[in-house]
């Protein structure tokens, strides 16, 4: 035997190992919905237990202070699905309003306003059409809000969308979780039968409400002697945390772990109060237990487990994945790919992140400054919140403060004081950094020309 063919089968062995190595991950996002970012037990809660999302976490690189940009389920899913902030894509809200701008809209295109709405997404193109290019398959479940699961570019899905019964924000899709996780699991296995890479975005409507959580995680807290609405809610916290185990557990009992790439974010944050309903510092606000969440990656093999304490934002989920999946958008996006640090472990070279806040119901489909209330920037461990005149259209908690709003979040985590008046320069500094990520078409509410006369 020559020395060529000596060398052959060890030439084979390492391009096979290097293939393996560099196949193209699969893509699982898991999307809480109304979860405060205190309430798990890797972050600190002493009452909720979050075993499977504790396992998660040693097993992950965690961003403790991560966060959303704009803390609404509908606005926050679709920066998640396009990589653009609300203003961009302008998705700002939940449903719009009845106002004459959208009439106008309306009756200019002879089409319903809610039908208007979900062409934003046919013009910014989705996250699975791009990576489809690579050769991608992907599955939406439960949260979707932009019609039909083909129409954001997906394979496969459950949700058929308006203008269908139950079509505002997922009709079939809802059930995963609450009722089934057999549509997702039969993706992987479908997927990994047929060597295709997945993405799978898997958005049940939990811990959100309805708090109807199974009587086996109910039983537990009130046995603790919790209040009862917050142990419905504590108990949904348990009750989706059982549903990531299941769905963890079929990636790696399908030995694809190592070749998955597993994202966690929440939509945005959730304050449970006793008599029902949310608090006014949490979703939909730009507080932090509004817009903070933890977010979580985990690539066994690729991004060792750490903790770091840098600010993190779901705007830096698309580029992140993109860069993975080694796919391209149509455009430059402005959040960071974060993979070459994520492997590293070197430090993100960032230490400021933007946030905007808009009502409810939009009032101007096309004008996203129509309905702004608050754009919102944190530096270090300050934070600054300005607040905008927007119409509030459906805003259950419309803003109480018009002055600017100066937040030290190291030593006043629950923005309790307001530093403002006292550091004039420092509100100065971070406005000129809200003006340079964008200016508004819209007035400061603390900055109304007085009226005439």
């Amino acid at each position: 035997m020559n020395n060529l063919s000596r060398l052959l089968p060890l030439l084979l062995i390492v391009a096979i190992a290097t293939s393996a190595s560099g196949k193209t991950p699969n893509i699982v996002l898991i999307l809480s919905d109304d979860q405060g970012y205190t309430d798990y037990g890797f972050m600190g809660h002493e009452q909720i237990e979050t075993p499977n999302l504790d396992q998660l976490a040693k097993e992950s690189t965690v961003f403790r202070r991560g966060y959303v940009p704009t803390a609404l389920c509908r606005p926050a899913l679709s920066t998640l699905i396009t990589g653009l902030y609300s203003h961009q894509n302008k998705t700002t809200g939940n449903d719009p309003a009845r106002t004459p701008a959208n009439n106008a809209h309306a009756e200019r295109a002879s089409k319903d306003a809610r039908e208007l709405l979900l062409t934003h997404i046919d013009r910014t193109g989705a996250l699975p059409h791009w990576l489809a290019k690579k050769g991608y398959v992907s599955f939406q479940s439960g949260k979707w809000w932009e019609g039909s699961f083909e129409r954001g570019g997906f394979t496969e899905g459950m949700t058929k969308g308006y203008p269908n019964p139950g079509g505002r924000h997922g009709d079939a899709g809802l059930a995963i979780g609450r009722e089934t996780m057999t549509p997702v699991t039969e993706f992987i296995d479908r997927s990994v039968k047929a060597e295709k890479p997945f993405f799978l975005w898997y958005a049940p409507v939990m811990p959100h409400t309805p708090h109807n959580p199974p009587a086996r995680f109910l039983n537990k807290y009130l046995k603790k002697g919790v209040q009862e609405r917050i142990a419905q809610y504590y108990a949904m916290c348990e009750w989706f945390d059982e549903t990531c185990g299941t769905l963890l557990d079929h990636i790696d009992d399908s030995g694809i772990a190592d070749e998955t790439l597993v994202i966690y974010v929440t939509d945005n944050g959730w304050i449970q109060k006793e008599v029902g309903g949310y608090g006014p510092r949490s979703k939909r606000s730009p507080y932090e237990l509004g817009t903070r969440t933890p977010i979580m990656f985990r690539w066994p093999g690729k991004i060792p487990p750490a903790d770091r304490p840098e600010l993190c934002s779901s705007i830096d989920f698309v580029p992140t994945v993109l860069a993975a999946a080694g796919a391209e958008g149509p455009h430059d996006f402005p959040g960071l790919n974060l993979l070459p640090q994520l492997k590293s472990g070197e430090t993100i070279e960032r230490d400021t992140l933007f946030g905007e806040s808009f009502a409810h119901d939009i009032a101007d489909i096309e004008n996203p400054a129509a309905s702004l209330l608050y754009r919102w920037v944190i530096k270090g461990h300050d934070k600054l919140l300005l607040t905008y005149d927007g119409a509030p259209g459906y805003m259950r908690y419309p803003p109480q403060h018009a002055e600017p709003q100066l937040y030290n979040l190291k030593d006043d985590p629950k923005e309790t004081e307001n530093l403002a008046e006292a550091n004039p320069a420092k509100v100065e500094e971070l406005s000129a950094l809200l003006d340079e990520w964008y200016v508004p078409e819209h007035r400061q509410a603390g900055k109304l020309a007085p009226p005439a006369g």
